[in-house]
């Protein structure tokens, strides 16, 4: 992990210029990676500058990719510091400007990044509050600060602006924590649905993403790919290439690209080339994929073991094995990786579409032979992101060729490009041997995942016996991904293994409900102490309207829950099943969050929906199709993604909670989406469903010969 650069004081201070500045000695979360190496006082982050105008520039290393942050980031400084959301500017995912951030991946934008950003204006707030004292004459107790001012109370014509506070002044306070931060009862800003500060350009088309930016005489890149994954190229001739007027060809330590100033001239110079490759084995194809893992995967590694798993296997009277299947799984973001690159008086600026701006300017750095601090990161607006805008191979691509051609390059993958080059998100492989007594309770849990990694791997009910352990993983967006067992490179997507841990252990839940003969909500409830999760179960069934019934009942009823990233997730569903065909529609879905408290209740509805939206393309649709390191799927046509019509009536639960400070948002509600369904599936026609995704074919093959269950009046 890289730590965080040291800046020289005087660059420092004139690139931000005057005003009030607020400062970490030591970011917060350079410590998140314990191989961090110690930081320094001259380690410092400016999170907020209050300028001479009363506006507020905020400073944040996090980045925007639909998921609200820009708003709800916003929304916390104007809470804390007193002052309208609409003063306030926000700066995001810009290396020369922002204080040190590893990425924007694992919804930890607001439960880990928060409570600095919260501290910085309330720290903000005591200076200014300190300043006005001065200047009114009164000691700080007795003033009031609103809308970016401050007043004497009980005297509200004695009052002194931000900015007039800040006006010629260059103050610079450093954070010693902790600052006082407003409790969530006398909360203004945080907590109200505000409008997105980028839903006008965004519905305008007047936002600007990495591929729409422009610089006066740039050229446009077309790189040469190899047919398949593990292909060495033989030989390239490029004399037909050079051929095309205007074109710039590239040759150099393995990157062949060719180059115009106008985009249709590269790609068709690109087509002349003539190369030849020799290709690898394929060996492996999206059956064989799993009994390739479960034979190839190392040592396993143990997360958590209690009791006597053993005993309790030799005691049940029935064991419950099961191995459940997932396949691999696009990234299919709307916006394809694109980067645009400058080198200009010797500094290389990157315009990237990443959620790793500070981790790609070092790899940017490195690739180059340059200095960090020869390297600058500008992130736009992402148009979507997923984990898959992690690797940013065409930000190191457009940089390298912009320092061979001496011009601005611009780097724009292609959809074919596009699912190609992804990092997808792993096949993996989970086997549970589970048991329960007479009564339904858990007595015992053996749980294996293969591939796919922790998280969520630890489920919530009480296990007294259990042994659970990991193959072939550790965890997702810090540069461990163990990609000797893929013919491809895998990486971090939306809820990183916490989609398959999910799918497995709440399918497993239902699987011993069943047998035992009793309803899977008063199952999971007497198997669960968490208070928080009951509760949230509990609100979930309310809203769906669930009537105690074991399954399979024939009702098409679902469940599964979850506590991923902080946050307490439930979510119910109903599906109808075509036995015929075997699809399956989901008619509608209810799903109840303990988030914490909610910085925007609308940006979390909205959150949620989504993540139920896009977890039905990896429960019904979404496999990448592969023949060895062959890609086979290279656009929509064949890669299937949900459809408007497929998305069912959604009713979203927030469960209030504002004792607990605000949790991850954008991901836990997809982890539930592959369990909840096939629970679903299971409960309509008795069958159950043991990879995901549930293809028509793979349903229909299951169904044949199965009598039918009648649906209860």
């Amino acid at each position: 992990m890289t730590t965080c650069s040291a800046l020289d004081r005087r660059a420092f201070f004139q690139r931000l210029g005057g005003g009030v500045v607020v400062l970490l000695a030591a970011h917060p979360l350079c410590s998140f990676a314990k191989e961090s190496a110690p930081l320094y006082p001259e380690d410092f982050n400016a999170y907020l500058l209050i300028k001479s105008d009363g506006r507020v520039s905020v400073f944040s290393g996090k980045i925007e990719m639909g998921q609200g942050v820009l708003t709800s980031q916003a929304q916390m400084v104007a809470e804390e510091l007193g002052v309208e959301l609409g003063a306030i500017d926000m700066v995001l995912g810009d290396t020369d400007r922002c204080p040190w951030d590893m990425g924007t991946f694992g919804s930890m934008t607001t439960r880990i990044f928060g409570p600095a950003l919260r501290l910085a204006a309330a720290e903000a707030r005591q200076v200014l509050l300190s300043l006005a004292a001065q200047r009114l004459g009164v000691p700080s107790h007795r003033l009031l600060v609103s809308k970016g001012s401050i007043s004497v109370s009980g005297d509200a014509a004695r009052s002194v602006g931000f900015g007039t506070l800040s006006h010629g002044a260059r103050i610079a306070r450093i954070i010693e924590p902790p600052a006082v931060l407003r409790r969530s009862a006398d909360f203004g800003v945080m907590g109200r649905s505000v409008q997105r500060l980028d839903a006008v350009e965004k519905v305008s088309g007047a936002a600007k993403y990495s591929a729409d930016l422009r610089i006066a005489g740039m050229l446009y890149a077309r790189v040469l790919r190899p047919p398949m994954h593990g292909a060495t190229l033989v030989s390239a001739d490029m004399s037909a290439a050079r051929q095309v007027t205007g074109s710039v060809v590239v040759e150099h330590e393995g990157l062949i690209a060719t180059l115009h100033t106008d985009p249709e001239q590269a790609a068709d110079a690109l087509t002349r080339i003539k190369a030849a490759w020799t290709l690898a084995p394929a060996l492996l194809t999206p059956d064989s994929i799993f009994s390739h893992l479960i034979s190839k995967a190392p040592a396993a590694k143990d997360i958590a073991r209690n009791g006597d798993p053993d005993k309790a296997r030799k005691a049940s009277s029935q064991l419950f094995e099961s191995s459940y299947q997932k396949g691999y799984v696009a990234h299919a973001a709307m916006e394809p990786h694109a980067a645009l690159a400058e080198m200009k008086d010797g500094r290389l600026t990157v315009w990237a579409s990443t959620q790793t701006p500070f981790p790609t300017r070092d790899r940017v750095a490195k690739a180059l032979a340059l200095t960090v601090a020869q390297v600058r990161v500008i992130t736009p607006l992402l148009g979507g992101g997923f984990g898959g805008k992690s690797a940013d191979l065409q930000a190191v691509e457009a940089a390298r060729l912009a320092q061979i051609t001496g011009r601005a390059v611009q780097v724009a993958w292609t959809r074919e490009e596009e699912f190609f080059n992804d990092t997808f998100d792993p096949a993996s492989v989970v086997q549970v041997t589970s048991a329960c007594d007479a009564d339904g309770n858990i007595t015992l849990w053996d749980y294996l995942v293969i591939a796919a990694g922790e998280r969520a791997a630890l489920a919530c009910y009480r296990f007294p016996n259990a042994w659970i352990r990991s193959a072939g993983k550790t965890s997702y967006g810090q540069g461990d991904e163990d990609n000797s067992l893929h013919p491809f490179a895998v990486g971090p997507w939306r809820g990183p293994g916490a989609n398959m841990n999910v799918f497995a252990i709440e399918s497993q839940i239902d699987v011993m409900a069943s047998a035992a003969g009793i309803d899977p909500l008063a199952f999971r409830l007497r198997n669960l102490d968490d208070a928080r999760m009951r509760r949230v179960l509990l609100a979930a069934a309310e809203k769906f309207g669930w009537k105690a019934m074991a399954g399979p009942s024939g009702r098409g009823f679902g469940m599964a829950c979850v506590i991923d990233a902080g946050t307490y997730v439930a979510t119910m569903a109903e599906v109808a099943v075509d036995a015929s065909s075997g699809r399956i529609k989901v008619l509608r879905m209810v799903c109840a969050q303990d988030m914490g408290q909610v910085v925007n209740p609308e940006g979390a509805r909205m959150q949620i929906e989504g993540g139920l939206t896009m977890g039905l393309g990896y429960t019904l649709s979404e496999e990448l199709q592969f023949l060895g390191g062959e890609v086979l799927d290279r656009n929509f046509d064949s890669y299937l993604i949900p459809k408007v019509g497929d998305v069912p009536r959604v009713d979203v639960v927030l469960v209030s909670d504002d004792d607990v400070a605000p949790q991850g948002g954008g991901e836990p509600a997809i982890t539930t989406t592959g369990a909840v369904i096939a629970n679903a599936v299971f409960d309509a026609t008795g069958v159950r469903q043991f990879r995901l995704p549930m293809l028509p074919a793979r349903l229909r093959a299951s169904l044949l010969g199965k009598p039918a269950i009648p649906r209860p009046a």
